[in-house]
This record gives C-alpha cells, sequence and structure tokens, in this order.
C-alpha cells in the first residue's frame, strides 16, 4: 500500500471520527416539558468510590447550577436532618425510598438521583489529576416516570500545558500539581465542574431552563 493511499485512509478516518463526534443526537425533552418541574430535591448521591468526602461534595456543587438554571432546591440541610430524624442515612437506603412518598415529605416538583462512579485524585508517572464521573437521572414526583437523565465528566487536567513545557516544566507543573490538589481539594474544583456541566441548560442535553429564569420557555 502506497503512502499516499494511507494518507487518504487516514483522512477518511479522522473525518468520519469528526462527523461522528459531533452528531450527538438532541434528547427528547417531550416528558421533561410536560412535567415541568419548579423545585427539585436532590438526593444523596450514591457514592460509588472510595473517597468519603465525594458524597457531600458533589451534593453542595450542584446547588449553585441548579439555582442558576432557574429551578428552586430543597435545602440539602432540611433534607439529611428530615431523613436523619427517620433514620435514613445511607444514600442507597434513601434512593430507593418511593417518589411519591418523598413528594409528600418535601412537596417537591421532581427527585434528582445522582451517582458518582469517578471522584478523587489519580497518581500517575510523575504527575496527577483528579477526575470526577456523574450519573444522574430526574423523576417526576407526582408520577414516578423518569423525564430525563444526563451524565457528566470533568477532569483537572483538562487545562495542562504539559505538552509545551519540556521535560523539566512537565516535573515542575507535576510537583506544583500535586500541592495545590493537596492543599486545595483539587477533587473538589473538578466536581464543580462536572456538577455544572450535568445540568447547565447551556450545555447540550442537559437540564432546560426552570420557571425563575429568563430564559425559561415553556
Amino acid at each position: 500500500m502506497s503512502t499516499f493511499t494511507l494518507f487518504r485512509l487516514l483522512v477518511l478516518w479522522v473525518s468520519s471520527f469528526a462527523v461522528f463526534s459531533c452528531s450527538v443526537p438532541e434528547y427528547d425533552y417531550s416528558k421533561f416539558k410536560a412535567s415541568n418541574p419548579t423545585s427539585i430535591l436532590v438526593l444523596p448521591p450514591i457514592n460509588e468510590t472510595t473517597e468519603v468526602g465525594a458524597e457531600q461534595a458533589v451534593l453542595s456543587s450542584l446547588i449553585k447550577p441548579l439555582s442558576e438554571a432557574g429551578y428552586y432546591m430543597i435545602p440539602p440541610s432540611l433534607m439529611t436532618e428530615t431523613f436523619k430524624r427517620n433514620g435514613y442515612t445511607q444514600p442507597s437506603e434513601i434512593h430507593k425510598l418511593e417518589i411519591s412518598k418523598l413528594r409528600k415529605i418535601f412537596a417537591a416538583d421532581a427527585v434528582l438521583k445522582v451517582k458518582i462512579t469517578q471522584y478523587g485524585q489519580k497518581y500517575l508517572v510523575i504527575t496527577s489529576r483528579s477526575d470526577v464521573q456523574l450519573e444522574a437521572k430526574l423523576f417526576d414526583s407526582k408520577t414516578g416516570e423518569e423525564i430525563w437523565s444526563g451524565s457528566a465528566y470533568a477532569s483537572s487536567s483538562e487545562n495542562s500545558s504539559s505538552n509545551q513545557l519540556g521535560l523539566a516544566g512537565i516535573l515542575v507543573e507535576a510537583v506544583v500539581t500535586q500541592v495545590v490538589g493537596d492543599i486545595l481539594d483539587a477533587s473538589y474544583l473538578t466536581a464543580k465542574t462536572a456538577s455544572d456541566r450535568l445540568v447547565n441548560p447551556k450545555l447540550k442535553n442537559t437540564l432546560l431552563h426552570g420557571p425563575k429564569h429568563p430564559s425559561y420557555v415553556r
């Protein structure tokens, strides 16, 4: 096979990959629009990682993007205390509660269930990074029906400049990254990015704007 033929095959492969990666299907919001939620109860996330602080970090990081999207959020502190008083302390138990029961207690229009599949720092050969992966499902509290689902990923290495620094620069950046990550909890900062990507209406296939947002359209 000639070099020219190989080059043509490579161009075709790259082009097909670009088309495939850009052709993400539009989410079907028909059930979401029919439900038209105003308030959302975010349940304590199920943490599938070994990081004990992941649950609280993700729960707290969802408050701002959901509020900015135009929804009223049931205060997490109120939710946590209510569950605690009724003997529920484990997210896995709370997620099994009937949606209709949650509606009677909190009077929220929708219930958001989040699962944390990645969270924490990963130490590589000469550097480290923080990865956060989230999966979520939103349920209509009146019918118990799923009206939206999505996922989001974020990594602290996304803006890394290592490729242009050379070996010495990479080593310096690796040390700085690890120190900053240990002091500032890079995973929490990464969780904020992942949470925003999960529900920010400005991004594709996330939640639509809520009634409290100027861009809300019924």
